[in-house]
């Protein structure tokens, strides 16, 4: 007897094919089932009709930074004291779940451990939230973006990044944050505007970069960097660092070593942040024309240029970008799917495939998160509504029905049938 099932439904089961009607399988924390065709009667402890709604795969955000407090700077991200920064953190975590994504890459985080002690208590069930993967502060360089000190304060724990100078820094920046306990380390590669750094500069040496990924994949652990330039994602390849942020201004040379490496690399551009500085910050006091001012209406139109020849030469994209902001505010992420598909030119099959098998990709788990198969983890959505018709749907909690990660259900549907004497969760 399985533990759920999960009858008529439009399955979309991110294999690549088209959905189906069918049902779903489920014990413990795996599928074990998925059937074609009308419900088979099979008893379970909770049988769900989804009376004909969408079930997909739960969603993966490729950049997320949990501690990013939805305010307008960095100086006032990280100045929120350290009490209220981690209960920041595990509220915002429930929000992530609440909106479907099972599963988030942490992208950097705002003092030192932070990514770590959230992923801590969301595993040890002690607050709700996605599978997580950890990540460090941002490292960065002296007048990099991320180096908050100031002349007169040149205290580096003012700071909002790891400010490192040459390869014997970079390898105890590096050493520090994996004895916290990070899966990943960040590297600051290129500038953002936002901070008074041209998004084209590249201020690390190649020796600093090497250092990080040399001491990082020592331990076993995985190196993502902020990357806009077309010499910072260069680095990115040459040096292997698969998680790529932004890459907005890759020239010929960059796309045909992101090509060429193509299995190796994600791309998570953050339109969203783009978009929105651009056109949607001005009560924050960057009013379209100050954008433009700044550089980024002129980045967010190279950035789709690139997106484009990025998607045609088969380089993953995945949604995720620099949420956490105060007009790019945690919740919203769906909206980079949308915007895959307005600017990108990707089809809503492409969209969704990003979000779900991709995503189990960047996840490091292809053969167990990302599809809805025999074997793999349920980490499942049911929907109200069709993203293949409508992709916005998925930026409306009221439109999904439920959520499940690990087999139990966080958010449960509505209506449930209860047979073989079992009782709803």
């Amino acid at each position: 007897m399985s533990d759920i099932v999960i009858t008529n439904a439009r399955i979309f089961d991110a294999s690549g094919d088209h959905p189906f009607s069918g049902e779903v399988h489920i014990e413990g924390n795996r599928i074990t089932q998925v059937r074609r065709g009308g419900a088979s009667g099979a008893q379970a402890r909770q049988t769900i009709d989804a009376a004909g709604a969408f079930l997909m795969p739960g969603m993966t955000e490729a950049h997320t930074h949990f501690a990013w407090n939805d305010q307008p700077n960095l100086s006032s991200i990280q100045m929120m004291p350290p009490e209220e920064h981690i209960l920041w953190c595990v509220r915002v975590a429930k929000r992530y779940l609440d909106m479907g994504w099972t599963s988030c890459v942490g992208a950097a985080t705002a003092k030192p451990r932070l990514d770590v002690v959230t992923r801590n208590a969301i595993n040890a069930g002690e607050f709700p939230g996605p599978r997580y993967l950890a990540a460090s502060q941002e490292i960065t360089v002296q007048g990099g973006l991320g180096d908050e000190t100031r002349p007169h304060l040149p205290f580096e724990e003012l700071s909002f990044g790891t400010v490192v100078s040459g390869p014997e820094e970079m390898r105890r920046a590096v050493r520090q944050f994996i004895k916290y306990g990070v899966d990943s380390v960040k590297l600051n590669l290129s500038g953002e505007y936002i901070a008074g750094i041209p998004a084209e500069f590249t201020p690390f040496s190649d020796e600093e970069v090497a250092m990080c990924v040399r001491e990082a994949k020592r331990f076993g652990k995985r190196v993502a960097a902020h990357a806009r330039s077309a010499e910072s994602v260069k680095q990115c390849v040459r040096h292997g660092i698969e998680v790529i942020y932004h890459a907005s201004f890759a020239d010929e040379e960059a796309l045909d070593m992101l090509e060429a490496n193509k299995d190796k690399h994600f791309v998570a551009p953050g339109l969203a942040w783009l978009i929105n500085t651009s056109y949607h910050a001005a009560e924050w006091g960057i009013t379209p024309e100050v954008a433009e001012q700044m550089g980024y209406h002129r980045e967010l139109e190279i950035a789709i240029e690139t997106m484009k020849r990025l998607h045609r030469r088969g380089i993953k994209i995945l949604p995720g970008g620099d949420y956490g902001f105060a007009w790019v505010r945690h919740g919203t992420n769906a909206k980079d799917l949308e915007y895959f598909m307005k600017y990108v030119g990707m089809s809503a099959t492409d969209a969704l495939l990003s979000a779900t098998r991709e995503g189990g990709k960047i996840m490091m788990r292809p053969h167990e998160l990302g599809q809805i198969r025999p074997g793999f983890l349920a980490d499942l959505l049911l929907i109200d509504g069709d993203p293949l018709a409508d992709i916005s749907v998925l930026q409306k909690p009221e439109r999904i029905l439920a959520v499940m990660k690990d087999g139990q259900f966080h958010k449960s549907p509505a209506v449930t049938e209860t047979r073989g004497g079992g009782r709803p969760y």
